[in-house]
């Protein structure tokens, strides 16, 4: 780069925040009302983030000067959310799970993403749908679903309403889960441990899990807890296995350049730089709350470019398949406590 092109860089980068601007603060703005929704009246923060969005779709519109930011706000700053929620998980805190825990976390996540493969091809539905509403039921939630969603090829045009219907889905089973797998653990009489790993394998977003754990007891709330960051850490080899897959692909843009996307790097490398304990307790509490403001952002962000009418497009056979993906790791992770006695 010359000395003329240095000189530049700092006014393209101003005039680049002066494009993004209009759309972040309208994204922030969102995010900001939702969660004042959530911590005044209990409904989810991401549910609230995306449904709010949507009330704004012409902020998506090409033409308006919002437009940019809104797009930023739905991949970019996404993909550094993600990449920080690296920071909750250790290598120590995977190590002492114990055989049956990790094997129990391993085998529901593998289970529901071929289970998804495979009925999305019996309705009719593409491979991608079925990896997208797999993965989201098998991983974390909104937060797998947006993650698998920026590694899938681009060139389906029903590709952002899918990933809508897919977080507005998980997010509503999430919610009635932590309402009901606490009646279903008393009553196959589930210890406290097991509740927790039953709550930490099955249930999909991370606030639904600590609310059901902690609803029963510290002990739980805390298995519970760990149990779903050690899910969270398979976001990683998915996400990994997904771009291997698709590099190829006309639609996934890849363009020749590494095809693991750098979030996920950032995602694996902050796992091991928080297994160090060399950043304070106080850093990283930060850093985890940043990331959970980006995540709710990007979905108001995602929920300013999703159409409802595309969106009653999906049909139910797309609603009974991810029930029925929510159910069938229910089932595998009660059984599996049940014989394993743990």
């Amino acid at each position: 780069m010359t000395a003329a092109e240095m000189t530049q860089v700092p006014s393209r980068m101003w005039e680049r925040a002066r494009e993004l601007f209009p759309g972040m603060v309208s994204a922030v703005t969102v995010a900001l009302a939702a969660k004042f929704i959530s911590e005044h009246y209990g409904a989810p923060v991401m549910l609230m983030a995306l449904l709010l969005g949507m009330a704004f779709t012409f902020l998506a519109e090409p033409q308006s000067t919002t437009a940019q930011g809104v797009e930023f706000a739905s991949k970019k700053l996404l993909r550094f959310g993600v990449a920080l929620l690296g920071l909750g998980i250790t290598v120590q805190q995977i190590a002492a799970a114990g055989l049956a825990v990790v094997g129990i976390t391993l085998g529901g996540v593998a289970l529901t993403i071929g289970a998804g493969v495979l009925l999305a091809r019996l309705s009719g539905r593409s491979l991608p749908f079925g990896l997208l509403t797999g993965g989201a039921v098998a991983i974390c939630g909104a937060s797998a679903a947006l993650a698998i969603s920026s590694v899938l090829p681009k060139d389906d045009p029903t590709h952002e309403r899918d990933t809508v219907f897919t977080v507005i889905a998980v997010t509503a089973l999430s919610t009635l889960a932590m309402i009901v797998y606490p009646m279903i653990g008393s009553a196959f009489g589930l210890s406290d441990h097991a509740m927790g790993v039953f709550f930490g394998a099955t249930i999909h977003d991370v606030a639904q899990v600590v609310g059901a754990g902690y609803s029963v007891s510290d002990e739980a709330g805390a298995t519970a807890t760990f149990v779903k960051l050690l899910r969270v850490a398979l976001l990683v080899p998915v996400v990994v296995t997904l771009s291997l897959c698709f590099a190829r692909h006309p639609g996934a843009r890849q363009g020749g350049k590494l095809p693991i996307p750098f979030f996920v790097l950032g995602f694996a490398a902050l796992v091991l730089v928080g297994s160090t304990n060399l950043i304070p307790q106080a850093v990283t509490a930060t850093l985890l709350e940043l990331s959970r403001w980006c995540l709710v952002t990007a979905i108001a962000a995602l929920g300013m470019k999703t159409s409802l009418r595309k969106l009653a497009e999906v049909g139910p056979r797309a609603i009974a398949i991810v029930c029925g993906l929510t159910a069938l790791l229910a089932a595998f992770a009660l059984s599996a406590i049940l014989a394993l006695h743990i």
